[in-house]
């Protein structure tokens, strides 16, 4: 794997290549959710909102857990944060061999806890450290270059979900819970592995350095709290995040009321296709990057998804289907320059902010309850769409905003 360049030091590049394998594997893991919701749903016989409460499991865990990561940064320094994390994502990817077993699907739920728990170490510690492995005007450029191996990540959980878990005969009961062991023990096996290499290799200081300050971390969240740029950050992710998650969770049951008769499994390789997309849009993002300004770029993209965003609700059918496909494309960008955006200028707050800005995934969990609750009363997935929709447009509202800022 290739990592260019985007400023980082040629004694760095080593790190950076492991860093970005957790970009990777963490999208298998926030991926292979979407494919969960639609196999649970069948095997429980649940509501959408009642599958949707995967998301909200899973999003929790990131919530819990991103200040204690952000502490553990401090004393630890980021690397030993990233190894914390692995651990506890391979201990959450395990707790599925007992889970499918007892058939429980509370059992389930804390599974996935565990398992973004170790996620909210990850990203807390992997997204400022590669911001920090530089010069700070390619921040956004290194994240965004990062962050692109992410949907890699994404298509391979899906295609692994859509193989081994779904398939277009919903199963039920014993059988359809079985159904996940395997991927599932795949992963905890490769992510401790990683952990162990990780540890082994060396890093440089960036990070590994701790902090000695007596929990200056934990001190900081006041002086955020009293940062309204900082915060109008942290509520741009909070809806950006809601959105992707929203998107991706539900296209599966939205391509099989717009498409009557496409079973689970075909239409989980149309949401392999959507993060195909997201792929390349962050290689287009991070190539646009490098010639225009992020919160300029952010606003267009935003404005675009507003509108597909609406087709999908108020259209629907394949017309409606293709344009939530494409809003992938322009959601590409968004998580890391928005990250970028809002750590700009924290200096020795960079660890506490990171940790308030992973915490705003909880709108992963908020917004996919909304999005089935909408959709219960509505009788249709498509209206549930409407959400999104708005979440693009705080989006647009933060990017103008920081473009201001940024031309002041």
């Amino acid at each position: 794997m290739h990592m260019p360049g985007a400023g980082i030091e040629r004694s760095s590049k080593r790190a950076m290549v492991l860093t970005t394998g957790l970009f990777f594997l963490w999208g298998v893991a926030n991926n292979l959710n979407d494919v969960l919701i639609a196999h649970f749903r069948h095997v429980f016989s649940l509501t959408d909102f009642q599958s949707g409460l995967v998301q909200s499991a899973f999003y929790l865990g990131y919530f819990c857990f991103a200040i204690p990561a952000a502490l553990a940064a401090e004393r630890l320094g980021y690397k030993a944060t990233i190894i914390l994390g692995l651990l506890l994502f391979g201990a959450g990817a395990l707790l599925f061999l007992p889970a499918s077993i007892q058939l429980s699907y509370g059992f389930f739920l804390f599974a996935l806890f565990v398992i973004a728990s170790g996620l909210a170490f990850l990203e807390t510690a992997a997204n400022p450290m590669v911001a920090a492995m530089g010069a700070a005007e390619g921040a956004a450029q290194r994240l965004n270059l990062a962050q692109a191996f992410n949907p890699l990540g994404s298509i391979a959980g899906v295609a692994l979900g859509a193989s081994l878990i779904l398939s277009d005969a919903p199963q039920q009961g014993a059988a359809g819970a079985a159904a996940v062991q395997l991927p599932y023990l795949a992963i905890a096996l490769i992510v401790l592995g990683w952990a162990v290499v990780l540890g082994l290799t060396r890093f440089p200081s960036a990070a590994t350095e701790a902090s000695h300050g007596g929990g200056a971390a934990l001190a900081g969240y006041g002086a955020l709290l009293r940062r309204p740029r900082y915060l109008a950050g942290v509520a741009a992710q909070f809806f950006y995040v809601g959105a992707q998650v929203g998107v991706w969770s539900y296209l599966i049951r939205y391509a099989q009321q717009a498409m009557p008769g496409i079973g689970a499994q075909k239409a989980a390789w149309l949401l392999t296709l959507s993060l195909a997309i997201f792929m390349i849009g962050r290689f287009v993002g991070a190539a646009l990057l490098a010639r225009f300004d992020g919160a300029r770029l952010m606003a267009l993209f935003a404005g675009i998804n507003i509108a597909l965003s609406l087709v999908a609700a108020l259209v629907g059918g394949v017309v409606g289907l293709a344009a939530l496909v494409a809003t992938s494309f322009f959601m590409s960008i968004m998580y890391p320059t928005i990250f970028a955006l809002s750590l700009r200028g924290l200096g020795p707050l960079t660890k506490a902010g990171a940790s308030m800005i992973v915490m705003a995934i909880i709108g992963g969990a908020v917004l996919t309850m909304a999005m089935g609750l909408l959709s219960d009363i509505s009788g249709t997935i498509r209206m549930a769409m409407l959400v999104p929709a708005f979440c693009f447009a705080v989006v647009a509202l933060y990017a103008r905003a920081a473009r201001r800022e940024g031309t002041a």
